[in-house]
């Protein structure tokens, strides 16, 4: 870090922004009143949720676990806003583009608003890391070790990085934390440390979170030249002359490309802690969350119409008498991705339990809190189960049984996806109150210590418009990848591209960091969650 330090004070001050070195009264006030504002929606949101639900929890220990495990759950989006919402505003803050604490609140804002209109794509994509086992018992002594563990160890992974100035990825520490929990509770319950794991998930998610540097590195200093190749004005591609603004309409890009990667990034990365939080919600307070209640009645008839013709066509396609247990079946089918004579049986035997569950109490609304959990583990085994299915595809179907068989499946997931509005509102304002206390680090990092010269208006709009593209394409895809990385390698990009040269030392110690996230986490999470399953 000493190479990066010296190198940085070559920047000349009449250029250098005004950063500041602590929290403003003003900001403190906002910290404090949003943090009041999250309290107050998290607290309302659960006590409504419960009284719709119609049954209250006979004893105050659910919900002790339940604030417990929220704490830590919005402090992981809490320490995620000091890293990959600070990136956004980097760039827009050494262009001299708008001032270190407006271009805060309003990435602030901008994450707000992408958090409220995410798919919720990411967060179930991510919970599908986790063994299915462990989210089948996530009400358990089990279930709440393993989300203890792995959103301590992200916590600790993501400060330490931070606190060096490193631009880490919150969602490579995630990810990593996840593994090692999988692996762990695999190794604990005396079976193979892989087969703990969604391994075609991890693929999937693996190579969203390595291409992504690389694209934010070679795009970024591609769009560079060709802005240089298009655009003769010179000023762009120089360093900012004291601290006059861009010209207008370069300014307003680096705005808008920096409203985009903020709204993008809180509509991919703020996604993360929402699955969990989901699976929080589920394991404490069942009665509430189990299932999706906003689901109209009037859906019940054609639900339960859909999964009787499914069960038909199964029938058919493999004429064979239920397992005795098909739920093990569907399990066993989930641990090994080995296909079975008996999985088809099992699956339409599953299939026409969800059936007679959904038609004998009439709604989702009115099954009753001792049965909810029983209901949406049925239907996750059996969504998971098909979408394996169609992963290897192994089904022999008619056209017609195949897509009742993913109409089914979309039906369960609308039953068993869904994230309450004061969840993403809570998650939203965790991240805000991330940035407005963290975000100096890692703006200097990015700002500073990746190129040799300040950055240059073009180089800090090639680089915010790469990585609002390629956030939002990945949201868009379900695949969470790393903000930091994207911003980061198109910064490096750009340098580059512009001759500037960059920091060897800087990049170093960013790309040993991404290296050793996923090992380091893994560890951390593993040895936590063997603790902890001691410890209860």
């Amino acid at each position: 870090m000493t190479t990066a330090h010296a190198t940085s004070s070559r920047h000349t001050s009449s250029s250098h922004p005004q950063l500041g070195r602590r929290m403003t009264k003003r900001s403190l006030v906002l910290f404090f009143a949003l943090l009041t504002v999250g309290l107050v929606i998290s607290g309302w949101g659960i006590f409504h949720d419960v009284i719709a639900a119609g049954n209250v929890a006979k004893s105050w220990l659910p919900y002790g676990l339940l604030g417990v495990a929220l704490l830590i759950a919005l402090g992981f989006e809490f320490v995620n806003g000091f890293h990959d919402t600070a990136n956004a505003v980097a760039t827009v803050i050494y262009t001299h583009s708008l001032p270190a604490n407006v271009a805060v609140v309003w990435s602030g804002l901008c994450n707000f608003l992408g958090v409220l209109t995410s798919s919720g794509a990411v967060a179930f994509g991510i919970v599908a890391l986790l063994p299915v086992d462990m989210i089948l018992q996530v009400g358990t002594s089990n279930g709440f070790a393993m989300i203890f563990a792995l959103l301590i160890a992200a916590i600790v992974w993501n400060l330490g990085t931070w606190w060096l100035g490193l631009p880490a990825s919150s969602s490579h520490t995630l990810i990593g934390s996840i593994l090692g929990v999988g692996i762990a509770s695999a190794w604990l319950d005396g079976r193979n440390g892989l087969d703990g794991v969604d391994w075609s998930q991890v693929t999937k998610v693996g190579y969203a979170l390595l291409l992504s540097p690389v694209v934010g590195f070679f795009c970024a200093a591609a769009l560079l030249l060709l802005m240089r190749a298009f655009i003769k004005q010179r000023e762009l591609y120089q360093e900012p002359h004291k601290a006059a603004p861009p010209p207008a309409w370069i300014r307003g890009l680096l705005v808008l490309t920096c409203s985009g990667v903020s709204f993008a990034h809180g509509s991919n990365d703020g996604q993360k802690g929402m699955g969990l939080i989901m699976l929080i919600l589920v394991g404490t307070l069942p009665m509430a969350y189990a299932l999706n209640r906003a689901v109209p009645v009037t859906q019940t008839t054609q639900f339960v119409a859909v999964a009787q013709v499914t069960r038909d066509g199964l029938q058919r396609a493999v004429p064979a008498a239920t397992p005795a247990d098909p739920r093990g079946v569907l399990l066993d089918y989930l641990h090994s991705r080995k296909a079975t004579g008996e999985l088809i049986p099992a699956l339409a035997g599953v299939t026409d339990l969800i059936a007679e569950e959904v038609k004998s109490y009439g709604s989702l609304v009115q099954v009753p809190p001792d049965a909810m959990t029983n209901v949406r583990n049925d239907m996750f085994l059996a969504s998971q189960s098909i979408h394996l299915l169609n992963q290897q595809h192994l089904d022999k179907f008619s056209d017609d049984t195949r897509n009742n068989l993913n109409e089914f499946q979309r039906q369960i997931d609308e039953a068993t996806r869904f994230i309450p509005l004061w969840v993403k509102v809570v998650v939203a304002i965790a991240l805000g109150l991330g940035t407005l206390v963290g975000w100096r680090r890692i703006v200097i990092t990015v700002g500073e210590r990746i190129g040799k010269t300040h950055l240059t208006y073009a180089q800090g709009a090639s680089a915010e418009l790469v990585a609002m593209a390629t956030i939002g394409a990945a949201d868009m895809y379900g695949l969470p990848v790393s903000t930091t990385h994207v911003l980061s390698s198109g910064v490096a990009g750009a340098m580059a591209a512009n001759g500037s040269g960059v920091q060897l030392g800087t990049l170093r110690n960013i790309m040993l960091a991404w290296v050793f996230t996923l090992p380091a986490a893994m560890a951390l999470s593993g040895v936590l969650y063997a603790l902890f399953r001691v410890m209860v």
